[in-house]
């Protein structure tokens, strides 16, 4: 995978995560968080970081947010470096073929603002290409409808993110309140948050801003 390229969407990836990024040092990419040096991220994904610099529970957990956005952008990446073109009656443009299934097709489109992605379904005799669901640069999302749209996963079999929201509050309220749980209960509760957290990098900030949303309303009440 060419190192340029994926340093350049990571950089904008991790732009709309609220860090921020320095210039490439010795074939690294520094990411600062808060304004304070973070990490450093490799050419192909991995994360090196300071103990100091992950000190805090927040810094940590911001840090695990940059090594899943880094793993994600590597994923796509190499498959937006290996795959084929798209090419479909009224279809014009950068669009490659990500992943086909079963009559429905997952594109990636490469644009200034990072690469984007669709899924479409074939028409009858695969000339052209039908209801057309555009995730701009979300990801994970397009992953997930490809797969329920294409047949691969039950619609049933997958919570929205919503649905994982509540289930990561829960989590992180049932660790805080003090049960008497057991070693492997407690490990299973956080194995579920990693992974939740890594599929949805920013679901702490959903969270916060949730909570902020539910903070500002009661003290509107309480002032009418």
């Amino acid at each position: 995978m060419d190192r340029e390229q994926f340093f350049r969407e990571l950089c904008t990836v991790l732009g709309r995560e609220g860090f921020t990024t320095q210039p490439e040092q010795d074939d690294l990419l520094p990411v600062e968080w808060d304004s304070r040096p973070l990490c450093r991220i490799t050419e192909g994904g991995g994360v090196r970081y300071w103990q100091e610099d992950v000190a805090t529970s927040e810094r940590n957990q911001a840090c695990e947010r940059a090594t899943n956005l880094a793993c994600m952008v590597q994923e796509y990446m190499t498959l937006m470096e290996q795959a084929p073109p798209l090419k479909a009656q009224g279809l014009s443009g950068d669009f490659r073929v990500l992943a086909d299934f079963n009559g429905t097709v997952l594109a990636g489109h490469p644009t200034q603002y990072g690469v984007h992605f669709i899924t479409w379904d074939w028409n009858f005799d695969r000339t052209g290409l039908n209801y057309g669901r555009y995730f701009q640069e979300n990801y994970l999302g397009a992953k997930q409808d490809f797969a329920t749209r294409s047949g691969l996963i039950s619609k049933q079999q997958i919570f929205n993110e919503a649905q994982l929201t509540e289930i990561y509050r829960c989590c992180a309220d049932t660790l805080d309140a003090g049960f008497d749980l057991t070693y492997n209960q407690e490990q299973c509760i956080k194995s579920v948050q990693e992974q939740i957290l890594s599929g949805m990098p920013n679901i702490l900030d959903h969270i916060n801003e949730q909570e902020q949303h539910s903070t500002d309303s009661q003290s509107q009440e309480l002032t009418m």
